[in-house]
């Protein structure tokens, strides 16, 4: 599954073209251009919490990054197995995309690394379960995304905005 990581300066920024993926190459006009790092396979909830558990030192609970779901707005979300059936097949509800909102305290844990202790941390997240069970991942790759995630997540807090993922 596709994870785009990015930064907004408010949930209307982070929902503007909902449809549009957010870490591409080449945009078209009149798309919005997000600053956004391509984490494929990295939710927010297991993958990135685990991130943030191993900077912590901490153990991973589902509560580590506890997102709040920003769209589809919630607010509209069927309440009802009358309603869920009526969707039409393309409902964002039912096949998304979906974009969830990080808590500000993700974005400081991410901003706040040491940077000199990335290495030895994205060694540790290569090795975790869900990283291992269908082969290893290359540890230089996850260095990489999680060096990506740090200088977006410190772009962020400078700029008092937070992170969003759109999945």
């Amino acid at each position: 599954m596709l994870y785009d990581y990015y930064r907004a300066a408010d949930r209307d920024a982070a929902t503007s073209r909902p449809e549009l993926g957010r870490a591409v190459a080449e945009h078209l006009p009149g798309e919005p251009v997000f600053d956004a790092v391509d984490a494929k396979g990295i939710d927010p909830g297991v993958g990135l919490g685990k991130l943030v558990g191993l900077i912590r030192g901490v153990p991973w609970s589902v509560d580590l990054t506890q997102s709040v779901s920003v769209y589809p707005p919630p607010e509209g979300a069927p309440q009802s197995e009358e309603e869920w059936e009526s969707l039409p097949e393309d409902s964002p509800y039912l096949e998304g995309p979906g974009i969830e909102e990080l808590p500000a305290a993700v974005r400081d844990t991410l901003a706040d690394v040491d940077d000199a202790r990335l290495p030895e941390i994205a060694g540790r997240w290569a090795e975790i379960e869900e990283f291992t069970t269908y082969g290893s991942v290359d540890s230089e790759y996850l260095l990489t995304v999680a060096d990506e995630l740090v200088g977006l997540a410190r772009r962020a807090k400078d700029n008092d905005q937070l992170l969003y993922c759109w999945l």
